[in-house]
């Protein structure tokens, strides 16, 4: 069956994501400002799922349709195929948005989007109540400029939530932004990585997962994977295709130090619940006594800064240190994300790319060297 999906993602990383889906061989890949459109079939549901590092979730898309009034969008949702996903004892919750619309009562919207999912599988199953025990589907509805979208969430939790990070420091990244800025710096297997902020470790490990080609979502489960949509065979034949790519007998190899114990004791046991422990050294160490000691390497941070962890001040002494440390030399990168306008005039030099990220709510430039 051939389903238009849609991966909202962080704004950024738009560009990402639809690369991503192409090489999965997912259809008609179109990006959107914060999510991407494409067409597939059951297998290509699975495949993003599984493989997706950059997008926050899958979801069907069931329909696209315009609505100035409650009762077209009444009309609009109860005209969708609800019986093909839900069955009559599901649940099926209602949540969503709506920006610059004449309806913009999100909770109004809600009670007339569930009641006209309730009126049309009346329709198709001749029941009045549904007591909604079964499986979650949760229906997801985005209203902008007066275009209402009607989804269906197959990831259940976000895909940024691997299952390795249990425990978090003060400050974590997300693991699709991690996941992001390592593949924006070109990250490659037979690299060398350093993170000298490395915290607790996300970006090394969505670096050893990147290179190595490890699904960020092999260890974890959907819930699409509860409804009677798709058969078991096609989870166990993309499970298998996952295990088939992952990259063996590479050079890679992961470097991160920091200057909290906690931390480094966090990035070792997030390592080894991600699988990729063999990749990755930690140690404590100051940043200004640190030995980027191989002749090639690929070095990416998340810096604390002053809307997370220091106050501006201490946060721009750091960039300068980071400066005088991280010198243009051949087969070295850099990759430094951050919200400080004056980051480049503090690191000392411009960067050779900039690109717009969002850490969280917070915007950031990532700043890349690599001549």
């Amino acid at each position: 069956m051939m389903m238009k999906m849609v991966a909202p993602c962080l704004f950024g990383l738009e560009g990402a994501v639809a690369d991503e889906l192409k090489m999965m061989d997912a259809q008609n890949v179109s990006a959107q400002n914060g999510r991407v459109f494409f067409e597939g079939d059951e297998s290509i549901l699975v495949r993003a799922n599984l493989n997706s590092r950059f997008a926050e979730r899958i979801l069907i898309v069931l329909g696209i349709f315009n609505a100035y009034t409650f009762e077209e969008l009444f009309q609009g949702v109860k005209a969708l195929p609800w019986a093909e996903f839900i069955g009559k004892n599901d649940a099926f919750p209602v949540k969503g948005y709506s920006i610059n619309s004449e309806l913009h009562s999100v909770p109004d919207c809600q009670k007339i989007i569930k009641k006209a999912i309730v009126e049309n599988l009346k329709e198709d199953y001749g029941i009045a109540w549904f007591e909604e025990s079964a499986s979650v589907h949760q229906v997801q509805f985005s209203i902008m400029k007066n275009e209402v979208t009607i989804m269906l969430d197959t990831s259940g939790k976000g895909l940024h939530k691997r299952g390795y990070r249990p425990v978090e420091n003060d400050a974590p990244i997300r693991e699709t932004l991690a996941a992001a800025m390592c593949y924006f710096s070109k990250l490659r297997h037979f690299h060398t990585m350093y993170d000298v902020c490395c915290g607790s470790g996300t970006l090394l490990i969505e670096g050893a997962m990147l290179a190595n080609n490890i699904a960020p979502g092999i260890n974890r489960h959907f819930d699409v994977e509860r409804w009677d949509l798709i058969d078991d065979s096609v989870w166990n034949t993309e499970r298998e295709r996952c295990r088939d790519l992952v990259k063996v007998d590479t050079d890679f190899a992961a470097y991160g130090t920091d200057i909290d114990k906690n931390a480094i004791e966090l990035t070792l046991k997030n390592a080894k619940n991600a699988g990729v422990e063999k990749f990755i050294r930690a140690s404590l160490c100051d940043i200004s006594k640190v030995d980027l000691g191989s002749e090639r390497g690929t070095l990416i941070t998340n810096p604390p800064y002053g809307e997370r962890m220091l106050d501006l001040r201490e946060a721009e002494r750091l960039y300068r240190i980071m400066g005088n440390k991280f010198v243009s030399k051949k087969g070295w990168s850099y990759g430094i994300i951050s919200p400080d306008e004056e980051f480049e005039k503090c690191f000392g030099r411009k960067a050779d790319k900039r690109r717009k990220l969002y850490n969280g709510m917070i915007k950031c430039q990532y700043y890349m060297y690599f001549k």
